[in-house]
């Protein structure tokens, strides 16, 4: 038997190919038609996209928490595959506001170069994020996780579908594939929310109890911020109140399958007006931020 070791044909070959993750990662857009759209302004066209890229990205998150916590192992995998979804349109989103607009993108500490949606992802505070706050509030029971799921899926889904007809290219292909699959996870957390409704006094309960905290930072899902409604006239991007008869209807249809009220509560009010897409968060954003940014921000630049 040789004494040559099994594992030296995987260094000094200089092809990181055997990698699981290699030292570089190629740009998400490569082969996209990044051109902006004649008279569409490049800033407006970058905050448009960081706050849908932002709102994937902090959702896939709190997905991503649940591995290995969910209740049943086909859970756990379809709650982890719904966050790389979601991790996917916002490494999409997030490249597109740095070619759109270059100037959004932090500059490491040590002046490292890093991919754009890096730099976007981890070098970025709390204020500077511009999901809505639904994403952001930390995790509870599955109950919530369930209903939270519901009440954005919903609301992306309809958004998505109208973003298909976008002049920007980049965004109706992100749409056109997002689409497919957001559809899977409004569909799942239908019929969970189902299930726990249905199911003991306790599983309803619990559900109740989520739909209750959660359905103040509903509206904020269907609200326009400025941008937003400059680029819907553009043709560009899509007005959140657009969708917002259709998104009612399609949760009453849940409501009333799983016997469930509408809840009265009020929305969540903002601060001086200004909510999450104008960078105005609650506490858990930043709790967040903290442990998902914690590695790169120790080792800017650093590659594995």
């Amino acid at each position: 038997m040789s004494d040559e070791s099994i594992f030296e044909g995987l260094i000094g070959t200089g092809d990181a190919s055997q990698w699981a993750f290699g030292t570089d990662f190629e740009d998400p857009l490569a082969g996209v038609d990044t051109t902006v759209p004649d008279g569409v302004d490049h800033a407006e066209l970058a905050m448009y996209c960081l706050m849908l890229g932002d709102d994937a990205l902090i959702m896939s998150q709190r997905l991503s928490e649940w591995c290995s916590r969910a209740p049943d192992l086909e859970e756990d995998i379809a709650l982890a595959n719904m966050a790389l979804d979601l991790l996917g349109q916002a490494r999409l989103l997030l490249a597109r506001a740095a070619a759109a607009d270059p100037g959004v993108v932090p500059v490491l500490p040590d002046g490292s170069p890093v991919p754009a949606e890096d730099a976007l992802a981890f070098f970025r505070d709390a204020g500077q994020f511009h999901n809505v706050r639904l994403v952001e509030v930390a995790n509870g029971d599955f109950a919530h996780v369930v209903v939270r799921l519901l009440l954005f899926s919903v609301a992306r889904l309809a958004l998505l579908e109208r973003l298909r007809a976008s002049t920007d290219g980049v965004l109706s292909a992100v749409a056109s594939k997002g689409v497919k699959e957001v559809t899977y996870h409004r569909d799942w957390a239908g019929r969970w929310f189902l299930t726990l409704a249905q199911g003991t006094e306790e599983s309803r309960r619990r559900l109740l109890s989520a739909l209750e905290e959660m359905w103040p930072l509903k509206p904020e899902l269907v609200s326009t911020h400025p941008v937003e409604l400059s680029l819907a006239k553009a043709g560009v991007g899509v007005d959140p109140v657009s969708t917002r008869d259709e998104v009612d209807a399609v949760l009453d249809q849940v409501f009333a399958v799983s016997g469930v009220e509408r809840p009265e509560r009020p929305a969540l009010a903002g601060v001086g007006g200004r909510t999450g897409r104008h960078g105005m968060h609650t506490e858990a954003l930043s709790l967040l931020l903290a442990e998902m940014q914690v590695v790169a921000r120790a080792h800017p630049g650093g590659l594995w």
